[in-house]
């Protein structure tokens, strides 16, 4: 048979002893002492937070929501630094005011054509696209220079000259590739 007994503790008015905490611990024993240790430092714990106070408000980022497209004015805020001028995502980013692009149709570029080559200017598909933008043959970069094959830059170009034409902004085209699978 088991008993229980009820047992209530009033401890005086100012003081910094936790009766009940005590008699838990002394009649738990061993563990019941570790038990009141780490009640009295959750104690102490919140005690602390409670005389913290704000100093200033956070900062609220601007950019829009995942799976938002910004249109063809807004787009995707840039996150970070712009990327290495030396790689194929440096390139791309310096070419977007060429094609009238501002830089906050970076992230939207970068999306698209991380999902469609990863960036490699080799990329090919079963289908026959080729090259960074995946050209449709490949062969049709050649209008921005005879060495599509194998120059990330004359892809990315003809890739930013097709964006542009066909879909408007990277943002419009992310948009398109998101909704169909392709673009």
């Amino acid at each position: 048979m088991t008993a229980a007994a009820l047992v209530v503790i009033a401890g005086r008015p100012g003081s910094t002893n936790d009766p009940l905490g005590i008699a838990l611990a002394q009649a738990a024993g061993k563990s019941g002492a570790k038990l009141e240790a780490a009640r009295q430092n959750v104690i102490a714990a919140n005690a602390a937070t409670e005389s913290f106070s704000v100093t200033s408000a956070p900062k609220i980022s601007t950019k829009p929501a995942a799976g938002s497209t910004g249109g063809s004015t807004g787009g995707t805020v840039p996150s970070g630094p712009p990327p290495n001028p030396k790689t194929a995502q440096g390139i791309a980013y310096n070419m977007l005011a060429t094609f009238g692009f501002s830089t906050s149709q970076w992230g939207c570029l970068d999306d698209l054509w991380n999902q469609e080559s990863g960036w490699r200017y080799n990329a090919e598909n079963a289908s026959g696209a080729y090259g960074i933008p995946q050209a449709l043959p490949g062969s049709k970069m050649a209008s921005a220079g005879a060495d599509w094959a194998t120059n990330p830059t004359t892809q990315i170009k003809w890739g930013l000259g097709y964006i542009k034409s066909t879909y408007g902004t990277p943002c419009n085209a992310w948009s398109h590739e998101t909704s169909y699978g392709w673009y």
